[in-house]
């Protein structure tokens, strides 16, 4: 699965130079031009990190940050500031409003990514990973393979992307909307209960060999993955 960044930057060129160049890179990309935009877009699918800027109309990059970390589903994300504001008191006001880290323009990309990945391998390390273990399921996700203990599982390519989203976030639960925005993508348009049909073909192949199901279904919400 790849890693879903939210870019929150009003000017165009550099969010088009960010767009390109994490796509380049494998990462999901999503793009807010204000804070506003940034808390509805953060709410309808949690980044697995932000780079927010500090200037941005309607609502500023300081004010967004601290505001998503109020929230719940955000208060552990990861947020690298990007601003031309390079004093000390800047800095520490960007990291004291929730900040994990503070980037001053103009930035080189690789050290952009040098910083991204960081922050990712202490928020989130699974994704970083191209073997992911969850109670005796285990999933590659370069050779495609998964197996149940020592048992080979086949899965179709929607049921394999959607097992690798489940397993890097053992125990939350999505709805049907939420996977299919990270499972199909925000572009596809594809039926909500698309969503049931594969998780039901997910479900009968874990099964296998009489294996318990790992995935739960919460009444009116969703459903989750439970190692």
């Amino acid at each position: 699965m790849q890693p879903y960044v939210l870019i929150v930057e009003d000017e165009d060129s550099l969010a088009t130079l960010l767009e390109y160049n994490f796509e380049k890179e494998g990462y999901e990309v999503g793009i807010a031009r204000d804070g506003e935009e940034a808390l509805l877009l953060a709410a309808e699918r949690t980044p697995d990190i932000i780079l927010m800027d500090w200037m941005l109309p309607k609502l500023s990059g300081v004010e967004a940050c601290r505001r998503l970390r109020r929230r719940e589903e955000t208060q552990t994300t990861p947020i690298i500031m990007l601003t031309a504001r390079g004093d000390e008191t800047d800095r520490i006001t960007g990291l004291d409003y929730g900040a994990d880290d503070y980037i001053v323009k103009p930035f080189s990309i690789p050290e952009l990514f040098a910083r991204t990945r960081a922050l990712l391998r202490r928020a989130k390390p699974s994704l970083l990973q191209d073997v992911i273990r969850q109670g005796d399921i285990e999933i590659d996700t370069k050779a495609f393979r998964v197996k149940c203990g020592d048992t080979p599982i086949h899965l179709g390519p929607t049921e394999f992307r959607l097992l690798d989203y489940f397993i890097r976030n053992p125990g939350r639960v999505f709805s049907r909307e939420q996977l299919l925005d990270a499972v199909w993508g925000r572009d596809v348009y594809v039926e909500a209960r698309t969503v049931d049909v594969h998780v039901g073909r997910l479900r009968k192949a874990l099964k296998k060999n009489g294996k318990t199901d790992p995935i739960r279904t919460v009444r009116s919400a969703g459903y989750a993955f439970e190692a």
